[in-house]
């Protein structure tokens, strides 16, 4: 993404979406870069005994992190991250090795809150969510990111 300037950042500004789908094969790659091997995130029996297979919640997490690193840009920098786990999101299923099947897409918007200097910062909060296809916040955060001055 460009690079984004406090100057050119205003309170209400929407960030994203940043589009995402989470197959099992995403869950296991995930597992493998986590160390997160939870059986409730990949293994059919397990999981069906809790209800099914969710995704991460630490995978959810990193996609807001993306989600505020890419509107930031390479010059941002975050300052304050959090997120809460609201609600459980359920994988797709692989079709074939390398299709997924139809089911959940989700997206990861956020908005500006407040724009503001502390210190001689630059620096903007940011509401942050991961959307279900029904439109729930699953996944809800904030955000504080310093910005650059333009020239």
């Amino acid at each position: 993404m460009a690079q984004r300037y406090w100057e050119e950042t205003n309170a209400g500004d929407e960030i994203g979406p940043l589009v995402k789908v989470a197959t099992t094969q995403v869950l296991v790659k995930w597992a493998g870069a986590s160390g997160d091997f939870n059986p409730l995130h990949y293994d059919d029996h397990f999981a069906g005994a809790q209800g099914g297979k969710i995704v991460h919640g630490a995978l959810k997490r990193q996609w807001l992190l993306q989600l505020v690193s890419d509107w930031a840009g390479e010059a941002g920098t975050l300052r304050k991250f959090s997120c809460r786990y609201r609600a459980s999101d359920i994988p797709r299923a692989m079709k074939t090795l390398t299709e997924p099947e139809d089911g959940e897409t989700w997206l990861c918007k956020g908005k500006v809150t407040k724009k503001y200097e502390h210190d001689g910062a630059k620096l903007a909060d940011c509401e942050i969510w991961v959307e279900n296809g029904k439109g729930e916040a699953t996944t809800s955060g904030k955000a504080t990111v310093a910005l650059p001055n333009r020239g």
